[in-house]
């Protein structure tokens, strides 16, 4: 009998199922043991191509989604690639409304996915017609056969996560997780993987990563939006100016705020010491793990799963350049000293 070819139908089979990978170094003088749930396996390099995925089969199955159609969104960029991607596969158009915080690396990565961009201005309110969530949703009014994916109000987005990701660390730790520690942006990926982990282990404890400049931590320990929290910040997918439906806050135990600068000089640490590229939201979650041991969060029998979003690549121009890092007078001397040279030999 001749043997079938050992391939997958296209990209989209190889979503999901990301390896958990043992922290080392970085986390040698912490309490615990400590894993990474490494999303950059997946082929759109983030934890989005999830959502992305579950969200537009669903639109298919609903009849929502007929062949030709436009797909719409707002993004920060991974969400906006893993939808460019998945509608390349299915063929379907693609619009995206970027914020202007997002990489210049991303943005050009999403045209050269087919993805029709708009880039709108970051620090300005929800409710202003520039911002990225009125600029989609005028797309979507104006584009005939559109969808908008809407992610930051979207259940679905909780609900392929409590499907893949939740599962996938319970199976991973033989249920032996005992701390999940993971950003907190349009909340699908903390909330669906909690609501699974939660049901079975209550006792699990679910920490949400905060950026300074956003009003999620308070909001979730007070119940209000207070918009004097609202401030500029660097990282991006990260924090929000307002807050988003598709974050179940009762199975969030608590938040923790991290700093851009500190968040980018731990994505790099955690290249240097683990061989894990990382991105931005990786620094901020190994970051806030950090901050936790020093609180006294962990102890030897901590069993602790951090989810790593994305990919180091998208930040060549920002986290990964000495002259971007040097421009948010993010790097002293030492640091300095200690960032590999290139020198050309003539």
């Amino acid at each position: 009998m001749e043997k079938k070819i050992a391939a997958v139908d296209n990209v989209l089979a190889l979503i999901g199922n990301t390896p958990l990978v043992r922290l080392n170094r970085i986390t040698e003088s912490l309490s615990g043991n400590f894993y990474a749930k490494v999303e950059a396996f997946n082929p759109g390099h983030s934890a989005k191509d999830r959502i992305a995925l579950h969200i537009i089969e669903e639109a298919e199955r609903k009849g929502i989604l007929s062949p030709g159609d436009t797909i719409i969104e707002t993004t920060s960029g991974n969400t906006g690639f893993s939808i460019a991607m998945v509608s390349i596969v299915k063929g379907y158009k693609c619009i995206l409304a970027v914020s202007s915080k997002s990489s210049p690396d991303k943005i050009d990565m999403l045209r050269s996915m087919g993805a029709n961009v708009y880039v709108c201005p970051a620090h300005v309110s929800a409710d202003d017609p520039r911002s990225y969530y009125q600029v989609a949703k005028r797309l979507h009014k104006e584009t005939k056969g559109s969808i908008y994916i809407n992610q930051y109000f979207n259940e679905l987005n909780i609900d392929a996560h409590y499907k893949s990701t939740g599962p996938e660390i319970w199976e991973q730790t033989n249920g032996r997780i005992t701390h999940l520690i993971a950003c907190s942006g349009t909340g699908g990926t903390i909330s669906g993987t909690a609501r699974y982990l939660k049901e079975q282990n209550a006792g699990i404890r679910i920490i949400g990563v905060d950026a300074f400049g956003s009003v999620l931590k308070k909001f979730h320990e007070t119940g209000e939006l207070d918009e004097s929290e609202i401030y500029p910040y660097r990282i991006e997918g990260l924090g929000k100016n307002m807050i988003p439906s598709a974050t179940d806050f009762d199975v969030i135990d608590k938040y923790i705020k991290v700093s851009d600068e500190e968040s980018a000089h731990t994505a790099r640490e955690l290249s240097r010491t683990e061989g894990i590229f990382a991105g931005y939201t990786c620094g901020a979650v190994m970051q806030a793990i950090k901050q936790l041991d020093a609180d006294g969060e962990f102890n030897e029998n901590s069993q602790v799963v951090a989810i790593f979003p994305d990919h180091g690549s998208r930040y060549m121009s920002k986290i990964y350049s000495d002259d971007w890092m040097e421009a948010q007078g993010f790097l002293g001397n030492k640091e300095v000293e200690e960032t590999p040279k290139v020198q050309m030999v003539k």
